[in-house]
């Protein structure tokens, strides 16, 4: 293909530049070529990569030239599916290619990175080796029961076996920081009519996305909007306001209101501290998911004269504040922090999905087990032979193939 398009095969690892050539010789376009000859490319692989100005009509034409000579289009990740399949990258640092390229803050990016590097997968390999070494001492102990040794003492099973579960909490709760970076956590703005949900979309955005008027129902829809707080991504729904009305406007915005706060993981649910709460307040708070975590916002402290302050207690934060002013509002971003989960931007943090907290929450679970079955050696085996199983399924060392085709097809094209 190189002969056929460039006219010359490329000096391997080095940019030559010319013409794209059409099959009659003309020129297509001129550009830069670059080959990777294996294993020493991104894939593994032979590969010709071609630059071109860029242009769609330029564009569509060279791709025309290519597959008219046997190529053809990527399909969704295949080339980082190709790179795991050749051993360039584990499945963890293939999905971190595609968290680099999606994440929405510095943040992210930066752990997304640490995850592509490497540094997750580590963590989790040397847990791996922790617990064949832990497997070899129960097998050796069952394959010989008749000699005086007992292996699983005279190695500190239950030392080490300690010392991996210690580590294994230390990665979950690195990977739930990562997740934090990753996911973000969908906010709702909840309450009655004109006690300023979109006043505090608009001071959290820092920008005006939101309608502000002192007519109640302004906000007919759900307003989105993605905001950062150290470096955490909030997805924040300014929701209409909850009241009865005659309004058939209205009251299509306040039933998808609710099914916006069906779908939130935290809910901020606002009350006019200048009113008071009244029973309408109450009943929207009567009205959320049990489980839901959720914050009450007493606004509009410039004019009942509160000062701002936070109160936590029996796990109910509220928080006294002026979106109109601006007073308040660092407390409101800790506090929604705080809600998240989020402790602090720590230098090990890396990006994790939720199959990764899954797999390490069951690794704990069958660690745990294991903890108590040290005197049933088989049992004992058993646990850790399937905590193995779900740490080696992070990096792809148990993956099942149907999983690996979700997990590319969420790929962009090519990439």
């Amino acid at each position: 293909m190189a002969l056929e398009i460039l006219g010359r095969v490329p000096l391997a690892r080095h940019a030559t530049f010319g013409p794209f050539l059409e099959q009659d010789g003309t020129a297509i376009d001129r550009g830069i070529a670059l080959y990777f000859p294996k294993p020493y490319s991104y894939t593994g692989e032979d590969v010709l990569e071609l630059q071109g100005h860029g242009g769609t009509a330029v564009m569509k034409l060279l791709l025309e030239r290519c597959v008219e000579l046997g190529a053809r289009l990527a399909e969704p990740g295949e080339f980082t599916r190709r790179a795991f399949l050749n051993d360039k990258l584990d499945l963890a640092q293939a999905e971190s290619v595609a968290d680099v390229i999606e994440a929405s803050t510095a943040e992210a990016a930066r752990c997304a990175m640490r995850s592509l590097q490497g540094d997750f997968s580590r963590e989790v390999n040397e847990m791996c080796r922790a617990l064949v070494d832990l497997r070899m001492l129960a097998e050796a102990t069952l394959d010989f029961p008749d000699e005086e040794v007992d292996f699983l003492t005279a190695g500190n099973a239950a030392g080490r076996l300690g010392e991996v579960r210690e580590r294994l909490d230390r990665v979950l709760d690195t990977a739930r920081q990562g997740s934090l970076l990753r996911e973000g956590i969908h906010v709702v703005l909840v309450g009655r009519p004109n006690v300023g949900k979109s006043s505090l979309l608009n001071r959290l955005a820092g920008e005006e996305v939101a309608i502000v008027t002192d007519v109640p129902g302004t906000t007919r829809d759900a307003i989105r909007q993605t905001i950062q707080i150290a470096g955490v991504p909030l997805h924040v729904v300014d929701t209409a306001g909850l009241r009865d009305s005659s309004d058939q406007v209205e009251r299509i915005g306040m039933e998808r209101t609710r099914a916006a706060i069906d779908k939130g993981d935290l809910a901020l649910v606002m009350v006019d501290r200048s009113e008071g709460e009244t029973d309408a307040d109450r009943a929207i708070l009567a009205n959320l998911r049990p489980d839901m975590p959720r914050i009450k916002v007493h606004n509009k402290i410039d004019l009942s004269g509160d000062n701002a302050r936070v109160e936590i207690a029996d796990g109910r934060t509220e928080v006294w504040l002026s979106a109109r002013t601006g007073a308040g509002m660092d407390l409101l971003r800790d506090a929604l922090l705080a809600a998240a989960g989020w402790q602090s931007a720590r230098e090990g943090v890396f990006m994790a999905r939720a199959r990764h907290l899954a797999a390490l929450s069951k690794a704990a679970e069958h660690l745990e087990r294991a903890a108590g079955e040290e005197k049933r050696l088989e049992l004992f085996a058993e646990e850790l032979r399937l905590a193995q199983q779900a740490l080696g399924a992070i990096t792809g060392e148990f993956t099942a193939d149907d999983l690996l085709g979700e997990i590319f097809a969420r790929f962009c094209i090519g990439k």
